[in-house]
């Protein structure tokens, strides 16, 4: 899950981007001001830095400065009602994007993401007909609507898309899943297997039993 530290004193601003970025996926932490901003930096190491630039005690400018100086790689998007070329100037200097306020924001995800990007930094997709699967934050989506899975079913459905169109043994299951092989548990992976159906009811896919030997997704064309 990628970490995103936004930096801004509006609170209504602050908490609309922390509740919009957090339901995509990502990890949100809050700095008020500037100097709260280096040391949240320090402890939560986050990828992207959401910087407004008139900020108390230091602003925008001055704290983008002093983390390019020990670090070069992290991305840096300022925020700011200043629309001036000067500023846009001076901003990304140390900045690798720049959003004036009043933002939509469909423009700060859009820029996120482009970012991350340009940064080599990607969400890892795996895709089975109209299911996809986001190992990093474990999230499922079903015709792009998110489905709530359980560790174990989420560990689960993954095997099974990593090897679509391959049967899945339940003794690999068990083995990869829990972590050891024990006959008794068969009827444990049956379980799951019931509980991950009933799931993705909605999806084209289908989890199908191979009798005497184990389970598989055969990947086929989603709905239109």
């Amino acid at each position: 899950m990628f970490r995103i530290l936004v930096v801004e004193d509006d609170k209504a601003i602050s908490r609309l981007l922390e509740l919009e970025l957090t339901h995509v996926g990502y990890n949100v932490k809050i700095a008020k001001d500037g100097d709260e901003a280096l040391k949240f930096y320090e402890n939560f190491k986050p990828d992207i830095i959401l910087l407004d630039i008139m900020l108390p005690i230091r602003d925008g400018f001055e704290v983008a400065e002093a983390i390019r100086d020990y670090d070069s790689d992290i991305g840096i998007i300022m925020i700011t009602a200043k629309g001036e070329l000067e500023s846009k100037v001076k901003g990304l200097k140390n900045a690798d994007d720049y959003v004036v306020k009043p933002f939509e924001i469909e423009e700060i995800l859009a820029r996120i993401e482009a970012l991350l990007k340009r940064m080599g930094k990607t969400k890892e997709l795996i895709k089975v007909g109209d299911i996809e699967i986001y190992p990093q934050n474990m999230e499922v989506l079903v015709n792009k609507k998110n489905v709530h899975l359980s560790l174990t079913e989420f560990n689960i459905l993954k095997l099974l898309a990593i090897n679509k169109n391959i049967v899945v043994s339940k003794e690999k299951i068990l083995e990869e899943i829990w972590g050891y092989y024990d006959e008794e548990n068969n009827n444990l992976v049956e379980v799951y297997i019931n509980y991950l159906r009933k799931k993705l009811k909605d999806s084209t896919q289908n989890i199908e039993t191979v009798r005497g030997v184990g389970y598989v997704i055969r990947e086929k064309e989603s709905k239109t």
